[in-house]
């Protein structure tokens, strides 16, 4: 049976000796031994769990939620890598429909060929939020698709100028929550309150609604457990879906005890 070094395992996955070295520090990944020279060997069995690893990192799950992923659901790997294929599939026919939008902007652009106004968003918005929304009502079903629609519908009323400014309102709150995030905030400081009322107005808004701390903490788990709200999240910074869930969490604590 082959055994890697942690250079040789670095070399051959494209991880580097650094990283390795912290998932060996936090046990997300642990050599098989340490030889009498005090170096890592690694077998096919670290590397089938690093594989999971950066399954689980390419869909945006932060590195203390895997080992819960991957020893802790009771589904066997090839089940688990079924669920990687599909996601990834979707991405990747995404990414197909944005390079095809691409292409057509720059024949349009050169004179090769004429492009729609709606040609111009294909793969854009409208894909990614029917993609959502499917996943809403098959997480939580009940009266989701009536919901969804209702406030749809309230945005669709809205002229241009309103709708923007809706949506700069969002990226704003959010934006403000990922910098006391950067800047060391703890997640259950009351000092927060103020940028997290701020998101819960925003919601409530969005939603055409009141946003009950039950729904509010509720959406917490929503940015969780969906793959790509993760992953927006911790393009900020790594960590922070985790922070701005327990954020919101202790926030709609707090409204309840008032």
């Amino acid at each position: 049976m082959a055994r890697y070094t942690v250079k040789q395992l670095a070399r051959l996955s494209g991880v580097s000796v650094r990283t390795l070295h912290h998932y060996d520090e936090i046990g997300l990944l642990k050599p098989s031994f340490v030889g009498a020279n005090r170096y890592r060997y690694y077998g096919r069995e670290e590397l089938v769990r690093l594989q999971d690893v950066l399954f689980y990192r390419e869909l945006g799950v932060p590195l203390a939620e895997i080992p819960r992923l991957i020893e802790g659901d009771g589904r066997d790997r090839v089940e688990i890598l079924t669920e990687h294929r599909t996601l990834l599939a979707d991405r990747v026919k995404r990414s197909r429909q944005l390079l095809r939008t691409i292409d057509r902007t720059i024949a349009d652009i050169t004179g090769e060929e004429a492009m729609t106004d709606k040609d111009m968003f294909e793969g854009f918005n409208g894909a990614k939020q029917a993609e959502y929304e499917r996943w809403l009502v098959e997480r939580y079903g009940g009266d989701m698709r009536k919901r969804i629609e209702a406030s749809k519908a309230k945005l669709a009323s809205l002229d241009e100028e309103n709708l923007e400014a809706r949506l700069s309102e969002g990226q704003s709150a959010s934006r403000a929550l990922a910098e006391a995030f950067k800047a060391g905030a703890k997640a259950d400081d009351p000092a927060n309150d103020p940028l997290l009322a701020r998101h819960h107005a925003w919601i409530a808004t969005m939603w055409n609604r009141s946003c009950s701390p039950e729904a509010y903490a509720g959406l917490s788990d929503l940015y969780l457990e969906n793959p790509d709200f993760r992953a927006t999240f911790e393009r900020e910074r790594e960590g922070f879906a985790e922070w701005l869930a327990a954020a919101m969490k202790a926030y709609a604590a707090r409204l309840q005890e008032s």
